[in-house]
């Protein structure tokens, strides 16, 4: 499996924010995606995601197994939200998205206790979300990368604002992901801990040409 993204652009609202974008990461790899703020990082993800339509270009999903016809549904996506009710507990939260999600074919999800005692939170599956504290509510959010298969992880700054030990264990996960034949794209401004990661700088207005305009 590939993912080949070729010439894209993006704007939001009316302001380009990135022009002429290619690259393409095989099962198995990684693509750390760097910048200042406001390079486009989170634009690019959200454009490989399906939120947002590139402006010009194209994503695709090379596999040999089993076809993918939109590109975004070989994906997930874990944004700065944690995109879970407060009022439903962690349990409730991830049967949501196991359900709502699905496994694409190729891959099969963990329950949800499993994917809450791979993050270290087994044993609060039972309470509200909004119980939880920031640190927490981050790592259930990362359970559910693993409660539905798919095989490209979006990852929007995905360790911000944890402690060491978060870190550590978010870095097992993706490197686990990969293991299996995933792909990860993250864009961070922080270490994530995995050797041998490409990497795609963005500039932002800075790399544009005129011509662009």
């Amino acid at each position: 499996m590939r993912l080949v993204a070729e010439g894209l652009s993006a704007k939001r609202g009316e302001d380009l924010i990135f022009h002429d974008i290619s690259f393409e990461v095989a099962a198995g790899e990684a693509l750390v995606v760097k910048g200042a703020n406001g390079a486009g990082k989170s634009t690019l993800l959200r454009v490989l995601a399906g939120l947002l339509p590139p402006e010009a270009g194209s994503v695709r999903i090379d596999a040999a197994a089993h076809t993918v016809e939109r590109p975004c549904e070989a994906c997930h996506y874990l944004g700065h939200r944690n995109a879970m009710k407060r009022e439903l507990s962690v349990e409730e939260n991830l049967r949501f998205w196991k359900a709502c999600l699905g496994d694409l074919q190729g891959g099969q999800g963990l329950a949800v206790d499993a994917a809450a005692a791979m993050v270290g939170l087994g044993g609060i599956t039972h309470l509200p979300f909004g119980y939880l504290s920031a640190g927490q509510q981050r790592r259930i959010a990362m359970a559910k990368l693993l409660v539905a298969w798919r095989p490209v992880w979006l990852l929007d700054e995905p360790t911000a604002a944890l402690d060491a030990a978060a870190e550590e264990m978010f870095s097992g996960l993706v490197t686990r992901h990969l293991s299996a034949g995933g792909i990860a794209i993250a864009a961070t401004h922080q270490p994530l801990g995995l050797g041998g990661a490409k990497e795609l700088r963005m500039t932002g207005f800075a790399g544009l040409a005129e011509d662009a305009w």
